[in-house]
């Protein structure tokens, strides 16, 4: 089992430590964060061991899983690092590019992995679905959600958006080429909603939105490419594959049929991936897990993090 501390004890570090202490691949040894009152409080409720200082903590483990505030992961990854500890950091990887870079160089030269939890690349839907997005040309996301004052600290790119931008970056192998975007301040100082249009080197076209100041929640994408349409709902955990064949000379009753102004014939046909339910944020960790004890690169690299942030950064830029 790995020795594994949790820094940062919030909404999220707390299921963080919960389910690290539930795992067979780790051994929780403890956590720190800067609230001390707060952090004394869940130590005596849920029987965590609290340490008095940062680097203490990162002496006692084997794995540091960084779940502070983003303005924090530079400084606690680098001391992580520093003490050669392999380092789990929550999205986004850094408060900068600049940053990212320092953190990825860092860990290289001391030879520790690091991953960063987009953890929707472990959204059972997304999983059932890879498969099938092979060659996606044109790419539509929407991830909506209803107004909450914690998350305004940060640009709603950074705190929403990027979990889309990390998915696409995962299936379009090919370099972007062109951003565009446009964000709007409804009550918040930075735009609550914002839309980006990413154009990449082969073609394939992304439009993606973000809002923080919707009536309802909605985490969806869809995915266009040759003779397929895959539709994914990473809320509802829902995923469609609508697949298009050459269709046969003589088709079965009730087959669907398309005709084309050429006069072409196609057969559409329906998939439905079997969706196997689990945690997306244990399996993210244990994922990791995997990677330190066979020693190869984590699914969500520091340079995917990195990468991730610098599309979110331009979409920034882009609107400002």
């Amino acid at each position: 089992m790995i020795k594994a501390g949790v820094i940062g004890a919030g909404h999220l570090g707390k299921i963080h430590l919960r389910l690290l202490e539930a795992s067979k691949r780790y051994k929780l040894i403890g956590f720190y964060d800067s609230n001390n009152k707060n952090a004394k409080i869940l130590s005596r409720e849920k029987g965590y061991r609290l340490f008095d200082s940062l680097e203490e903590l990162i002496e006692s483990c084997e794995m540091i899983d960084i779940v502070t505030p983003t303005l924090f992961h530079h400084e606690v990854s680098l001391k992580a690092i520093e003490k050669k500890k392999h380092i789990f950091i929550e999205k986004p990887i850094a408060n900068s590019v600049f940053e990212a870079k320092e953190i990825t160089k860092a860990a290289k030269k001391k030879g520790v992995l690091g991953q960063v939890g987009h953890v929707e690349r472990f959204n059972p839907a997304f999983k059932a679905a890879r498969h099938a997005i092979t060659n996606p040309m044109f790419i539509e996301s929407h991830r909506l959600a209803e107004f909450n004052p914690r998350g305004t600290d940060v640009p709603v790119v950074l705190d929403l958006m990027i979990h889309d931008i990390d998915i696409l970056l995962s299936v379009v192998k090919s370099k972007v080429r062109a951003i565009s975007a446009s964000g709007v301040s409804v009550i918040s100082t930075t735009p609550d909603i914002a839309n980006a249009r990413i154009e990449f080197e082969n073609g394939c076209v992304a439009n993606l939105t973000a809002s923080r100041i919707s009536l309802k929640k909605m985490r969806k994408t869809r995915f266009f490419q040759k003779d397929a349409y895959i539709s994914v709902d990473f809320l509802e955990k829902k995923a469609e594959i609508v697949k298009m064949k050459e269709a046969p000379e003589k088709p079965v009753d009730f087959a669907m049929i398309l005709q084309n102004a050429e006069g072409q014939k196609k057969e559409i046909y329906f998939e439905n991936p079997v969706i196997n339910n689990s945690n997306a944020i244990l399996e993210e960790l244990e994922t990791f897990s995997d990677a330190i004890e066979g020693k190869n690169t984590p699914l969500v690299s520091l340079e995917n993090g990195t990468e991730a942030l610098n599309i979110a950064s331009q979409i920034i830029k882009a609107y400002s």
